[in-house]
Parts: C-alpha cells; sequence; structure tokens
C-alpha cells in the first residue's frame, strides 16, 4: 500500500526540479497527480512520461487557478492535496532591483499560493478533508543579501499558512508549510545567485555538507499530504541539512 492511495494531487511547478521530484514519488505512493507548470514542453513530457495529468498554468491568475482545479475535480472526481510548489527567485540587491521585479517575485511566489489555498477550499470542503503544503524556503527564516523580495514572499507564505490552518480547520483541511535549504535544482544554480555566493564557504557552513536531493524534501511534503500527518497543522518544516541551526563556526 502506498502513503497516497486514493488521493488526489494537485502539484504547481510540477514541470521540474523539486516539483517534477514530488509528482514522482506522489504517484510511486499511490495518488493520482494533476501537475501544473508554465513549462508546456517539459510539463508534458513528465506527463507522458509517468501518468500524470498535465495543465498549463499560470499561478497567479485566478482564471487558470480555477481551471487547474477544475480539471483535478473533473477527471478523478475529488481534491484531496494541494502542494504549492511554484516560484521564482529572482537575484537583485535593493539598491538595484526594480519595483517591477519586485512585484514579479511577490505575484507569483506569494500571490498564487494565496490563490491556491482560496481556490481549492470548495472542492475540499466537499471531499470531507483536504491538505495543503505550502513550499516556503529557509529565507522565510533568515534573510540573504540580494534575496529582498524572495526572502519577503517566503516570510509571507508562513503567515498565509497559519491563517489558513485556523480558518480551515473546521472543514478538515490542514495547512503547513516546508521550508527547504540548499537543494540541488536549477533555481540554486542561478548564474547571477551564485556569482554572489562563496561556494566552498557555504558548504563548510553546513551541518550536512551536501547539497539535498529533491527527492528528500518529497519524502516530507508527502507525509505532510498524508494522513499519517493527521495532527499537524499551521507547522512549519526545515528541510534544511541544519543550516537554520545557528552560525557556521
Amino acid at each position: 500500500m502506498g502513503l497516497l492511495d486514493g488521493k488526489v494531487a494537485l502539484i504547481t511547478g510540477g514541470a521540474r526540479g523539486m516539483g517534477a521530484a514530488h509528482v514522482r514519488l506522489f504517484l510511486d505512493e499511490g495518488a493520482r497527480v494533476v501537475l501544473g507548470d508554465v513549462l508546456d514542453d517539459e510539463g508534458k513530457a513528465l506527463a507522458e512520461e509517468t501518468g500524470a495529468l498535465y495543465v498549463h498554468h499560470d499561478v497567479t491568475s485566478a482564471a487558470e487557478w480555477s481551471r487547474a482545479v477544475a480539471t483535478a475535480v473533473e477527471a478523478y472526481d475529488r481534491l484531496d492535496i494541494l502542494i504549492n510548489n511554484a516560484g521564482i527567485l529572482k537575484f537583485g540587491r535593493i539598491a538595484d532591483m526594480s519595483p517591477e521585479e519586485f512585484d514579479r517575485v511577490i505575484d507569483v511566489n506569494l500571490k498564487g499560493t494565496w490563490l491556491g489555498v482560496k481556490t481549492v477550499i470548495e472542492p475540499m470542503k466537499t471531499a470531507g478533508r483536504g491538505a495543503i503544503v505550502n513550499i516556503s524556503s529557509i529565507e522565510g527564516f533568515i534573510g540573504a543579501a540580494g534575496l529582498s523580495a524572495y526572502a519577503a514572499s517566503k516570510f509571507a507564505i508562513r503567515g498565509v499558512t497559519k491563517s489558513a490552518a485556523r480558518e480551515l480547520a473546521p472543514f478538515k483541511i490542514r495547512v503547513n508549510s516546508v521550508h527547504p535549504g540548499a537543494i540541488d535544482t536549477a533555481m540554486v544554480q542561478d548564474r547571477d545567485l551564485m556569482q554572489e555566493v562563496d561556494a566552498d564557504a557555504f558548504v563548510k557552513s553546513m551541518v550536512i555538507k551536501r547539497f539535498a536531493k529533491p527527492v528528500e524534501v518529497s519524502h516530507l511534503v508527502a507525509f505532510l499530504a498524508s494522513d499519517r500527518s493527521s495532527y499537524c497543522t499551521g507547522s512549519e518544516f526545515t528541510v534544511d541539512g541544519g543550516l537554520t541551526t545557528g552560525a557556521g563556526y
């Protein structure tokens, strides 16, 4: 038996990176999966390979949220799980970043998450219960030079998660946030960001001295989406190899 047998999950930003790892593991654990993304070629290829259902999904659009949720319900008659995974990272120091660049990060990472929570409430109420996992970051706890917009969005996801957990508990809908650290994805290989980071010093500062594989996050996400985490809501879970334990000396 799988951890997620019989459940229907919508995973945003599912075409690559952590999102693709979530898709694969959820399918392995018995879920039926709808993956959304704006990367149509990669999303369709992953769907064809795995048997997931792909939908083009811009998370900043309320209309596209409605379409993605409707796709899941029409295909599988219910929606039990939402993984708010879609996100972008834009490096730029405050003095250099334009307001438009700041707004874009906030729109995708924060507004996209909020819209997702809002849109799945009714189908989850119909299903009688639900689990929402919002993917934040360790940048939701600490700041880094050049990541003011990203950190602002990830701090804010913690607040949305806690408010939603309190609002939705009467409907047996649980809401938690996951905070990855150094995960080996295309996002952390961003050229502008990596130019600003001393990679050797960064690894030396780690408690577990390596980058994580995306699936190492997926295992925690699957647990929070499952009935085994039935008493967890409004909580924050780090997958950071100990990065947030303290100073690296």
